[in-house]
């Protein structure tokens, strides 16, 4: 997958519900939240990852100090100021070199790290509010079932740390099938314990609970956005397994 001009146009699409929208509207899936802090805290993020590609980072940089970090007041001017913290992500990346090494919260990765994730989280952001806003919200099946295996990729990392109880107990496993076509092995992942931790690969398999649906609504499932008893998800095998999974994964 091609991430920058798929990331530029979800940026695009979040922006889009900006326009004429109520700022003060609470985002129920952020607790605590308005649109107006989920705009900038998209927009900040994204120019937080631009800076760290652009220096070229190898340490933490402290998202308050990032230049540029706030919106303008004006709404129109906040959409500007959105997208074009994307784009400065874009050109980042383009600059240093895709494979530059670069600091990220799961250790040095290839700056092209930054754009597969800032478009995975402004995808489940701009559900956030598609949700507040009471519109409707659709991802087309391939990037969402890109963003469960990078949503994976880092609970196999995170999951359990500092002592946290792993989100599956020994001999438990957890099955997606997303139904979309075309998709193949893509859209099917088993997660297990192995050696203490969480692995999971692109697996067929039945699981001690195993969710079948399409891709957008596993996705929103499995990040919480939405209870699977209010999507078209069918849910097979023991229910507490998944539960658990839900209670004991990071966002």
């Amino acid at each position: 997958m091609d991430y920058a001009p798929a990331f530029l146009e979800e940026n695009r699409a979040f922006a889009e519900l900006f326009r004429d929208a109520d700022e003060s509207t609470p985002v129920p899936t952020c607790p605590g939240w308005t649109l107006t802090q989920l705009l900038r805290h998209v927009g900040r993020g994204d120019r937080w990852a631009a800076q760290i590609v652009r220096d070229r980072l190898e340490e933490y940089l402290d998202p308050r100090t990032v230049e540029g970090g706030k919106p303008p007041p004006d709404p129109a001017d906040a959409i500007s100021w959105l997208q074009g913290g994307a784009q400065r992500l874009v050109d980042a990346v383009e600059l240093s070199g895709v494979e530059t090494p670069v600091w990220t919260f799961l250790g040095t990765r290839p700056a092209n790290w930054w754009v597969r994730r800032r478009l995975h989280e402004t995808a489940v952001h701009r559900a956030d509010a598609a949700l507040a806003l009471g519109t409707q919200f659709s991802l087309d099946a391939e990037i969402a079932a890109d963003a469960i295996t990078e949503w994976l990729e880092r609970v196999a990392i995170q999951a359990g740390a500092e002592g946290a109880p792993l989100p599956l107990g020994d001999g438990e496993t957890l099955h997606l099938h997303a139904t979309d076509p075309g998709l193949g092995d893509a859209g099917e992942w088993t997660m297990r314990v192995d050696g203490g931790a969480i692995a999971w690969s692109h697996d067929h398999g039945k699981g001690s609970a195993a969710l079948r649906g399409g891709a957008t609504e596993l996705l929103l499932a499995i990040v919480r956005r939405v209870p699977v008893a209010d999507t078209g998800i069918q849910l097979f095998g023991d229910d507490a397994v998944w539960h658990k999974w839900l209670d004991r994964t990071p966002l």
